[in-house]
């Protein structure tokens, strides 16, 4: 699960920093309008795909070997996004903004939970 959040987060930070797709190292991306398709160096691939306020995630993580899907709901400053796993794992959780900050909660199938806060200025 956390691969597959972390991939998902980041096809988000790339919709929102079309430049971060440029940078060597982070994945090779391909952008049309509506549609972001990336595959990083280590086989992971994803795509973030946009239809009026919801986005749609598709993706493969590489090391636990199954595929994914999410789709984000945007309503004002809040998100909310659900995704399932070709394993069974299902999560759901929110990002909220509030300035330059985001605070992102997280629950899955699996067990896992989280809460991190991120910054324009400082990170995640």
């Amino acid at each position: 699960m956390k691969t597959a959040l972390k991939c998902s987060l980041f096809g988000l930070a790339l919709l929102t920093f079309d430049a971060w797709a440029q940078v060597p190292g982070l994945a090779n991306c391909t952008r049309s309008a509506n549609l972001l398709a990336c595959v990083d160096a280590n086989g992971n691939a994803y795509s973030v795909n946009t239809a009026g306020k919801t986005i749609y995630l598709r993706g493969f993580e590489k090391i636990g070997q199954r595929y994914w899907a999410q789709t984000n709901s945007i309503y004002g400053q809040l998100t909310f996004f659900t995704g399932i796993a070709s394993d069974g794992e299902a999560w759901v959780g929110y990002n909220r903004r509030v300035g330059w900050t985001t605070i992102n909660r997280f629950s899955s199938s699996g067990g896992s939970t989280g809460k991190f806060t991120c910054s324009r200025l400082t990170g995640c």
